[in-house]
């Protein structure tokens, strides 16, 4: 079956069409994941707290407290109520639903919390559990308003838009958690892949201007050819590609900017584009319009390729003294787990990846 087969000729399409769309079991999969580990993250130095995990219940108003972190806490749930009551129960989307994804939201909420009695990293609160139950309560509610309709829609978008291939939802969670990694100041641009923080690893090989910015170079080429064949393969066809891809890395670079701007200051918004960093995109640009003209089989084979050079070269890579100049004045305050958060993402994104592309390979 090829992705290229237009809409009216494909039975296949007309069967994708009208099965239920999976994308929020996958969202709320991913987004309980993301809430998990950027709860306890750095997941280090547990130990028996000597008092009742559950006494944070018993804590009153903080002297202390920001709208910017009730608000941050609110928000925080807010998302993955509104997927779970999508997700739960048999009718999905229904007041029983949101009920139970309120519900499930606040226990959620309360386990964390009690598991954060034992990290001395972190400080339990009944604020804290409050507004993250006050989100999971508002996303369940908006859900129960605008939810069906908005994955309706979706699912519009999906028939227009999207090849007939088995597990789609999984790409596009691939492809949305490739954009949020690009929010990380720390990471390379478009590096994903890399391992050395997870197991204390030094870089190979030292630096130097001349090696870091051939090796820069390679990581943003095989990248751009790597995730661009991944869209390719799930938009319906190749004009789509031709006209999506480009807007699709534009984008990519403006969460990057925007996550400079306001994780490490204004004047280090451009930070990521180095010499390197435009060669990369050049080439990688040039290199991907001409592969997407390949057959699908082959382009599935050439974005694993890509992927697996683009994750042994970003282990490769030697640390920049100058970016760790810059990064060594940033106050991570409030986005500390959440930076945690995206490098994770963009350490084992590679290897999430490859699974789906084995999916695609084997279907009909």
């Amino acid at each position: 079956m090829r992705a290229d087969a237009s809409q009216s000729d494909s039975p296949q399409r007309d069967l994708a069409a009208e099965a239920p769309l999976a994308l929020p079991r996958y969202l709320t999969i991913s987004y309980l994941a993301l809430i998990v580990y950027a709860s306890l993250h750095p997941f280090s130095g547990w130990r028996m707290p000597g008092i009742s995990p559950f006494v944070f219940l018993e804590t009153s108003w903080p002297r202390y407290w920001t709208g910017f972190d009730l608000t941050v806490n609110i928000v925080t749930y807010l998302p993955f109520g509104f997927f779970l009551a999508q997700s739960v129960g048999r009718k999905p989307g229904t007041l029983l639903a949101s009920l139970s994804a309120f519900l499930i939201g606040a226990l959620l909420s309360f386990s964390i919390e009690s598991i954060q009695a034992y990290l001395p990293s972190r400080v339990p609160s009944s604020i804290d559990f409050l507004c993250n139950s006050l989100g999971a309560g508002l996303g369940a509610a908006l859900s129960l308003l605008f939810g069906r309709r908005f994955f309706q829609s979706i699912k519009r978008a999906q028939r227009q838009l999207l090849a007939p291939v088995p597990h789609i939802e999984y790409g596009l969670v691939l492809t949305g958690l490739w954009l949020m990694t690009q929010l990380s100041p720390e990471t390379l641009l478009f590096g994903a892949g890399d391992l050395r923080h997870l197991l204390d690893i030094t870089p190979a090989v030292p630096y130097a201007a001349p090696s870091f910015f051939a090796i820069e170079t390679g990581v943003i080429v095989c990248n751009t050819i790597a995730i661009g064949l991944i869209m390719s393969l799930i938009l319906a066809n190749k004009r789509l590609s031709y006209t999506t891809l480009p807007w699709f890395f534009v984008t990519a670079l403006l969460i990057r900017t925007l996550g400079a701007t306001i994780l490490v200051g204004p004047q280090n918004a451009l930070a990521w584009l180095t010499p390197g960093a435009g060669l990369g995109i050049l080439m990688g640009g040039m290199v991907l319009s001409l592969v997407l003209l390949l057959p699908i089989p082959m382009r599935i084979a050439l974005a694993g390729l890509a992927l697996m050079a683009g994750t042994v070269l970003v282990n490769l890579t030697p640390f920049n003294p100058y970016s760790m100049a810059a990064l060594a004045a940033w106050r991570q305050g409030h986005f500390l787990n959440f930076n945690g958060l995206t490098r994770l993402a963009a350490s084992f994104w590679p290897f999430l990846a490859l699974p789906y592309l084995i999916l695609l390979g084997r279907r009909p």
